[in-house]
This record gives C-alpha cells, structure tokens and sequence, in this order.
C-alpha cells in the first residue's frame, strides 16, 4: 500500500480545489496534493461536447469577479485577448407572451396599464410600512423579504412562481439572508418615475458585462488554470478517488490504495457526502436539514442562420407553466466555437414540433444552440423520460423555436447536486457543521462543501480555496466564506492584495 505525506491535501478540481492548489503552489510554504474522482478537471463548471460537436456547459456560467487575484489567475492560464469574448448581457424575461427586461421588478413600465397599476400600488404600500418598520424586524423567510421590498403584486405574478421554478422550493421555506446582490431591490422612486415615462431601467448587477472562454465553454477556463499546476502533485480519475477520510488519524484513503497522510485538509465535495465519507454519524445528522435541488440541463443544436427574434440575446427567464425550464441560455451567442461550423454535414433528427425530417441526410448549417435548465426536487419532480420532448414543445410555446426549426442534435445530463438551498434551517446547520470540521483538521469550501449559494460563483468559490490555505497555512481570515455581505457589496473595493503577496514583496 502506497503511502503519501503532505501539509494540506486537497479534494476536488473545480473552481475552489483549482483555487487552493493555485495559492499552495503561489506560496511554495506547504507540500500539498490536489485529487478529484474526475478525469478532467472543472467540477460544476466544466463542459461537456456532443457527438455532434455542440459545446453546454453544466448550467449557466459567466466569468466576473469581485477579486484581483481570481482575474490575475484566469488571465494567467488564458492571457491571450484571442482566448475571450466580452460581451454586454441582453437578458429578458418571458411574461405574457412578450419580453420583459431583467430584472423584471425594475422594469415593470412595460407591462400593461393595468398591471403597471396594481404593482406600483402595492410597491408603494410596501414602501410607506417599510418607513415604520422596527429595525429589529427581520423578514422571517424569503417570501416575507419579497414582500417587504417589491408588494404582494410583484411577488404574486413574478418572484414567487419563477424562484419556485429555480429553486424547486417554496420561497417560504427559504431564507433571506442569502440575497445581498443576488436579487434586485427596487429603488422606488425610480421605479415610479420610469413607469409614469414609460423608461426601460438600465443595467443591473456584477454581471452586467462578462467574458466567456473563446474555445472549451468554461470548462475550457479550469483545465487551462489545472494545466500552471505541477503536475506531480495533481491526482485526477480513478488515482484520484476517495474511498474513505479518516480524520481521527488525518488520513485520506483513495481508490485504488494509495493512503493520503495530511496535517490540513480541504475539501471541495459536498459536505453531505464528506459525512458519509467519514462514517461521522455526528456529521451526518447536522447535515440532515441542509436542503438541494437537482439540475437538468437540456441542450439543443438547430440548423440554420440564427433567427431575428434571437438576436443577440444571452440568457432568458421563464416564469410561467408553458415550459419546464427556468432559464434558457442561447450559448451559441457566447462564442462562435460553442457549435460546428457551417461546412460540417449533419443529419436532421427531427424538428421542433417532434415530426420525422423529410430527409436524414446529412446536410451543412450553419448551426446555432440553446441550453435549458430544469430544477428538481421532492416538491418539484422532473418527467425524464420525457423531458426532452416537454423541453422542445416549451421551446415552440414560448416562441424561441419555431414548430418546423431542424434539431440536429440533442443532450440531456441530470445532476444530483444542482443548486445548494439558502433553506430556513440552513444558516443554523452550517453553524454546528462547518466549525465541528474545522475543529478536525477539515476545512469544507466550496459551492456545496460550504453551502453558502451567496458566494458560490466561480470567483467566489475560487477564492474560498484560496483564502482556505492562508487560513490553513497561517491562519489568515477567510473573508468570501464569512462575510458574504462584504465580498458582494459595491463598497468593497481594496480588490485585496494576500498576506503572502506582502511577504513576497
């Protein structure tokens, strides 16, 4: 049995593995080893390829950041201005048969006259008991937030019914700590004065710009960051998999018998599993209130120039019952490498409708694509074998394929851990759960190791891995996973240099 001794063991390859790897090897003050089950590296934000040659990556990402040290990294691995596309986001939601601008609170001055009316009543009605609210009157669970801050209107037509369609849980199960810059605030006064003008509101959010990798979808981001590592200290595929952590004795047992013996261990999967991983009975049962939804992504190639009423439009977001997705993402936009090119011949499987071809013979395009996302959970299950076919007609319903528009290829993947629940319990969980790892050695970070959706963009969970080792390391504060608040709001702008920059300097 082979035996490896190191400072800090890492586990996982996606962004916050990927991150703590890159500041162990920065540092040079720690051995370390970075594994992942996985052959190639990336977690939830690599990308698969069809047969056809049709890039989907695991759901809907987009490179920004928060952080100087994260765009240092990412341009390190891609430095080339060839190796990005930056573009403007042009994102609507589907309401009524007609488009509106995201986000759909701030721009209620395109609805109806009627409809108009009501939301600004009761924006105005939730405006006047804000101003004689205690302070210490917290909204008690997401709905209660959303009422508070967009009227009972808002949240009955939109915010209501499309989180239910994200989250695949009743808003009134979820917290409202998690928000900070994830959801749009209205400014009221604004938003009255747009609506009497009639004014479409201007950008909003950290991703109103953002880039996306010219080759490889975002998966193409991580193997090029795994790819400044060393080599001889990356452990990926079946040498890669954990069978067993011991954190009595600090040891990590993988696979195929090799025996991991660490001082500090960061780990990346999900911290329900690392319980089980474990055997921590203990673990375990603090883990039992933490809630997910699983993710379906649904990909589809259609022949053809792309349509008018596609335009240059990014994602889109669909809050009503004629369709089964949430969100559709047009990522042939993102990068004209995300398809074939037009000389590639490819058969017609069928059309959108799900009526036969008139002919199978392959045929050039050009080509173009959109990517679905399906949310699932014991509130909010999912037809499989169906589901394909409820993705096309909700496609031809909401008008972004039309019944006769030729698909040339198809892609369906379910994953289990889609979206990490901000639920009612979770807060109180993460409490006991996170410091009873670290107590042992074990640092949990990460989308789904550290449960905290608020920063679990790729920049965020990045950082998580990298502030993780200066925690490890030398004890440095680990500002992303603690002060999501902080990392988030537009005042922070030091964009900070590390502790071991300093010292090297």
């Amino acid at each position: 049995m082979a035996e490896i001794n190191v400072d800090v063991l890492v586990i996982g390859a996606g962004p916050t593995g990927l991150g703590a790897a890159k500041r162990l090897q920065q540092t040079n003050l720690a051995s370390w080893l970075i594994v992942d089950s996985n052959q190639t590296p990336g977690g939830l934000a690599s990308t698969d390829v069809t047969p056809e040659g049709f890039l989907y990556d695991v759901g809907g990402h987009v490179i920004f950041s928060h952080y100087k040290y994260f765009d240092d990294c990412i341009n390190e691995a891609l430095p080339q201005e060839s190796d990005w596309y930056t573009h403007q986001r042009v994102s609507y939601v589907r309401f009524q048969d007609g488009w509106v601008p995201y986000p759909f609170q701030n721009n209620i001055a395109v609805l109806d006259p009627e409809e108009r009316a009501r939301c600004l009543e009761d924006l105005v009605d939730a405006a006047l008991e804000a101003r004689v609210r205690h302070p210490s009157d917290k909204p008690k669970n997401f709905d209660e937030w959303n009422t508070r801050n967009v009227g009972n209107r808002l949240n009955e037509i939109f915010m209501r019914p499309y989180n239910f369609k994200v989250w695949a849980v009743p808003t009134t199960k979820m917290n409202a700590t998690w928000v900070g810059e994830r959801v749009a605030a209205p400014n009221v006064k604004l938003l009255v004065r747009n609506a009497v003008l009639g004014k479409v509101a201007g950008g909003w959010g950290p991703n109103s710009t953002f880039r996306f990798p010219a080759h490889g979808g975002t998966g193409g981001i991580w193997i090029a960051v795994a790819k400044t590592l060393d080599s001889k200290k990356t452990r990926f595929g079946e040498k890669g998999t954990v069978a067993k952590v011991d954190a009595g004795k600090k040891k990590v047992h993988l696979k195929d018998g090799t025996v991991v013996n660490y001082r500090s261990l960061i780990s990346t999967m999900s911290i329900d599993h690392l319980a089980e991983s474990m055997g921590d009975t203990k673990l375990q049962q603090m883990c039992k209130p933490l809630f997910y939804s699983s993710t379906n992504v649904v990909g589809v190639g259609i022949r053809g120039e792309r349509p008018s009423r596609i335009g240059d439009k990014c994602w889109l977001y669909f809050v009503e019952d004629n369709c089964p997705f949430y969100r559709a993402t047009i990522f042939s936009n993102y990068s004209p490498h995300n398809q074939p090119t037009a000389s590639v011949e490819l058969a017609t499987q069928q059309l959108a409708n799900g009526a036969k071809p008139a002919s199978s013979q392959p045929k050039p395009g050009p080509y173009w694509s959109v990517m679905l996302e399906v949310s699932e959970s014991a509130y909010k299950p999912v037809r499989h074998a169906t589901l394909l076919a409820d993705c096309l007609a909700g496609l031809v319903s909401t008008q972004l394929l039309a019944p006769g528009d030729e698909v040339v290829s198809t892609y369906v993947r379910r994953f289990d851990h889609g979206y990490p629940t901000p639920s009612v319990e979770r807060d109180a969980a993460l409490a006991e759960a996170l410091p009873y790892l670290q107590d042992k050695g074990i640092l949990s970070r990460g989308r789904f190791g550290a449960w905290k959706y608020e920063v679990g963009n790729q920049d965020h969970s990045f950082m998580q891995g990298v502030e993780a080792v200066d925690n490890a390391i030398s004890g440095g504060i680990e500002l992303t996973v603690n002060n999501p608040d902080f990392v988030n709001s537009r005042s922070n702008t030091e964009r900070r240099l590390t502790h071991f920059e300093n010292l090297r300097n």
